[in-house]
Formats: C-alpha cells, sequence, structure tokens
C-alpha cells in the first residue's frame, strides 16, 4: 500500500515553534565602553533595538562619540555605508540610569575586571528586571558561579565572552556556571545565533578557551621584545606570516587594551598559579605610564587619531 503523500501543511505543523515568549527581543547593555559598544553595533546591525546604559553623561557622550567615530572608520574603508550607520545608531538608547530595564529579556554586563563593581550591577538589576530577565556577563576571567549566587536567579545567569573587535569576530564563549539552566543556554545560544554569531558553549574556568590560549602567547611576545631579540614590527611581522595571524600579538594587545591584558594575566596568574601567565615587566611598565595601547594612543605602537600605527 503506497505510503500516504505528506503535504506541506503537514510538515509545517510537525515542525517546532518558539514560543514567542522564549524570544529575547529586548536587550539591555550595562557598560559603554569599547566592549559595550561593540556589542551594541552588533545587536543593532542585526536588526534589534538595544539599550545601553553609562554609568553618568560624560561617559555617556564620550561613548557616543567614540561609537560614531569607529563607524566613520569603516565607511572610509568601504565596509559600512552611511545609511548603515544611520540605521544602526537609531537602534541604540542612550541611558545613565536603570529606569527602563523593566521589560528587559536579557541584560548584558560588559564593565571592568572588578568582581565587586560587577556583584554591585547585578545586586541592583536583581531589584528592578523581570523574574524571567537572563543575566549575561561578558567576563573573561572571573567566576560566574560566584555572581550568579549573589542573585536570586542563580540559573539564569550565564557568560557571553565577546572577543574585540566584537562587529568582526565570528564566535562568541557561551560559559555554562555551575547552576546554568539548560533553558537558559538553550535561549541564549538563538540569541547568539540570531545576532550573526556562532556561538561555541564552554563551562566555567578561569581564562575559559580563547583568554586562557592567548595570554601566554601575548606575554611570550613582550618577553621576546623585552630581551630584545626582535623589534615589536620584526615579532609582529614574523608571527603574521609565518602563522598566518590577521594582526601580530603585539599589535593585538594595543587592540584589546593593555591595562585589560595585565588584568587578565594577574587574574590567571593568581587562581592558576602557572608561571606563563606571571606578566612580562614590560607590560606593567607600560601600563603604569597609562600608554595602554590603541585607545590611549600608544602602547606597543603609537597610533594616529583613527587608529592607524603611525611608529
Amino acid at each position: 500500500m503506497p505510503d500516504k503523500e505528506m503535504k506541506l501543511e503537514d510538515l509545517l505543523k510537525s515542525s517546532p515553534k518558539m514560543n514567542e515568549q522564549d524570544k529575547i527581543n529586548e536587550i539591555a547593555i550595562i557598560g559603554a565602553g569599547v566592549m559595550g559598544q561593540g556589542i551594541a553595533q552588533t545587536i543593532s546591525s542585526a536588526g534589534m533595538d538595544v539599550l545601553l546604559i553609562e554609568k553618568n553623561e560624560k561617559h555617556l557622550k564620550a561613548a557616543k562619540a567614540m561609537l560614531s567615530e569607529t563607524m566613520d572608520r569603516e565607511i572610509k574603508r568601504w565596509a559600512m555605508t552611511k545609511s548603515e550607520k544611520k540605521t544602526i545608531l537609531s537602534r541604540i538608547t542612550w541611558e545613565i540610569n536603570y529606569d527602563k530595564i523593566a521589560d528587559r529579556d536579557l541584560i548584558i554586563e560588559a564593565v571592568d575586571e572588578d568582581f565587586d563593581l560587577k556583584v554591585s550591577i547585578f545586586s541592583q538589576l536583581d531589584k528592578k528586571a523581570k523574574k524571567d530577565c537572563i543575566f549575561v556577563s561578558n567576563t573573561s576571567t572571573l567566576s560566574l558561579t560566584k555572581l550568579a549566587e549573589t542573585t536570586s536567579r542563580p540559573d539564569k545567569m550565564i557568560g557571553l565572552h565577546f572577543l574585540n573587535p566584537v562587529p568582526k569576530i565570528p564566535v562568541v564563549e557561551v560559559v555554562k556556571c555551575l547552576h546554568t539552566s539548560n533553558d537558559t543556554i538553550a535561549k541564549v545560544k538563538t540569541f547568539v545565533s540570531n545576532i550573526g554569531k556562532t556561538p561555541v558553549e564552554v563551562y566555567e574556568y578561569p581564562g575559559f578557551v580563547t583568554t586562557r590560549a592567548i595570554v601566554p602567547l601575548l606575554n611570550e611576545a613582550m618577553h621576546i621584545l623585552m630581551e630584545e631579540v626582535a623589534t615589536a614590527k620584526d615579532i609582529d611581522t614574523a608571527m603574521k606570516l609565518g602563522y598566518n595571524f590577521q594582526m601580530g600579538p603585539l599589535e593585538m594587545a594595543d587592540s584589546m587594551g593593555l591595562d585589560e591584558v595585565l588584568a587578565w594575566m594577574e587574574t590567571l596568574w593568581k587562581t592558576l598559579g602557572e608561571p606563563r601567565y606571571r606578566a612580562c615587566p614590560i607590560l606593567r611598565k607600560l601600563v603604569r605610564e597609562r600608554k595602554l595601547g590603541k585607545k590611549s594612543g600608544e602602547g606597543f605602537y603609537k597610533y594616529d587619531e583613527h587608529g592607524n600605527i603611525i611608529s
């Protein structure tokens, strides 16, 4: 007896549909620094509205100017049009308080790697956000489980480790802490895919995958420079041509922010106790002198106002 002919409507009925209530539509970001701006631009580019919150008007104004300048550089490189820039910025709402977070489905924290600061932020969010709102930290080294345990919703705490520059790096580490529910993981992985990124699921561990792997490489390149084996330019050229890196390790450190790199190294050195994470003295010296890389105009290289290397 021939099989019953399958009709299109039968296939549609049998295929799983995401409940409208499960979709992540309303997003907020706490912290409008380099990472916060990049995350906001990425989400907005995917057609979603995003609320971006900074601590005061001064920082908010500086963040707006920085994001606009970043996109202007992309326009000059023919990587973006003026119309695209206008559309992206139109989807970003800027605020200096938490008054508008009550209806958010997902809130991403993207502030400095300071545990007490993050605890303070999530404590405030916990009181104002709706009960089913998912909390996300962009931390690269701190314990998500400890952060989760300071809230009333540890099952809805998860890490999203975006890499800088966020709009250009296609991968995001989805970090599960001890209490993260499977439902939270599924929703967040779908969200990451919807903003055009590839989610990589990892368990909580200091440095996760990307930071733990890249920090020793950056540190070793700094030691090579300090020992005068080669110049910064030659070290980076050797790695780019020899191992097909898009960016050499010293230029990469500059783009990440040398203060951030130092913070990663100190956290990994403290938690894991392995010598490969002990920060090179030349890195400490540059950070003390506030030569923080591209964002300050000087690090291992000097940069012009557009972020291009000049020496």
